[in-house]
C-alpha cells in the first residue's frame, strides 16, 4: 500500500474534500507545489488555479481554487480556499463569459478601480478555463 497524507479541501462556503492521498498539487504562487506524505511543514498562499488530488487506487480529483492559503504537517493538508469548485462542476460556457465581460470591462474602463476588478476577475476566468483544460486532458 501507497503512504497517504491526509487532505482537507475548505473554502468560505463548505468542506469540498476530506481524504487521503497519495500525493496533492497546488497552484502555489510562486509556480506549482507537489506535496508527498511527510513533506516538511509549510504554509503559503496560493492563487487561482487547479488542485489536483491523487487519491490511492483512484484517478486524481481536481478541484478548482480562487486563491487562499496552504498549510502542509508532515501527515495532514489543509487548503483554505476563498472559493472551491469540484472540476466536474466548473462551468465551461460561464467561465468564457466572464472572461469576455473582464475583457470588455478593462477595454472601457473608467477608472484604476474598475481596471484593478476587471484584471482580477479576467485572472480568475482564465484560471478556471486552465482548470477544465486539465480535467479534460486527465480523463482522456
Amino acid at each position: 500500500m501507497a503512504m497517504t497524507v491526509h487532505v482537507d479541501v475548505v473554502s468560505a462556503e463548505a468542506q469540498i474534500f476530506s481524504g487521503l492521498a497519495e500525493f496533492v498539487v497546488v497552484p502555489g504562487e510562486m509556480g506549482e507545489l507537489g506535496i508527498y506524505p511527510r513533506h516538511t511543514a509549510l504554509m503559503t498562499r496560493i492563487k487561482p488555479g487547479a488542485v489536483r488530488i491523487k487519491q490511492p487506487d483512484q484517478e486524481e480529483l481536481l478541484i478548482y481554487v480562487s486563491g487562499g492559503m496552504l498549510e502542509v504537517q508532515p501527515s495532514v493538508v489543509t487548503i483554505l480556499a476563498d472559493t472551491a469548485i469540484r472540476g466536474a462542476d466548473l462551468d465551461e460556457a460561464r467561465a468564457l463569459e466572464a472572461k469576455q465581460a473582464a475583457e470588455e470591462a478593462m477595454k472601457n474602463r473608467s477608472s484604476d478601480i474598475d481596471y484593478a476588478a476587471a484584471q482580477a476577475e479576467l485572472a480568475e476566468a482564465l484560471a478556471q478555463l486552465r482548470a477544465i483544460s486539465q480535467m479534460r486532458k486527465h480523463t482522456h
